[in-house]
């Protein structure tokens, strides 16, 4: 009887961690492909800080990659993942094949976070992602590399404009407050 109750208990734990770690926010409910053409389900982030934001390779701000690759390496242990979304919306900036803008982006600014297939951002032909963090911030994307903040539980959702650095207090600060806030 004994050898029941801690297996059982186990198992009883082992059920309930599943069942939270597996809840997904319907604002991550969407598939998308990555750069490689994989298929990437968005619920894969559930239970983390997502940092999505609509990218370039010939843009003003495009040095913000190392901005948004240093925040990458700095908080993804607490709980940070940086996702890259390729879009040509803007002043044709971001022209490449899916081989091209990889290439680009870890070669120049050693890219390690996640990077989607290019996609639109714009509203009327925005990807169903983008188009939700719009619609729940009631602010869509005027240029590239702007930038959304999703709380872990995906309730909370922070715009910041295009010219705001990565690395800023603004964003530093709310980064911090939302990974405080353990799942």
């Amino acid at each position: 009887m004994l050898r029941i109750f801690p297996i059982a208990t186990t198992l009883f734990f082992l059920t309930l961690f599943s069942e939270v770690t597996m809840a997904c926010p319907a604002l991550l409910n969407h598939k998308m492909n990555d750069l490689d053409g994989k298929s990437v389900n968005l619920c894969g982030f559930a239970g983390k800080v997502v940092l999505a934001v609509n990218t370039a390779s010939y843009c003003g701000n495009t040095p913000q990659y190392k901005g948004l690759e240093s925040l990458y390496q700095k908080y993804r242990d607490k709980g940070l993942v940086v996702v890259g979304f390729p879009a040509n919306d803007f002043g044709a900036q971001e022209p490449g094949s899916a081989k091209e803008i990889k290439e680009f982006c870890e070669l120049t600014y050693g890219v390690k976070f996640p990077l989607m297939e290019k996609t639109s951002v714009v509203p009327g032909k925005a990807n169903p992602f983008f188009a939700a963090l719009a619609s729940k911030t009631g602010e869509a994307p005027e240029w590239n590399f702007h930038k959304y903040l999703v709380s872990r539980d995906g309730a909370q959702v922070y715009s910041f404009a295009a010219r705001t650095k990565p690395e800023s207090e603004e964003i530093v600060r709310q980064i911090e407050k939302l990974l405080a806030d353990k799942p």
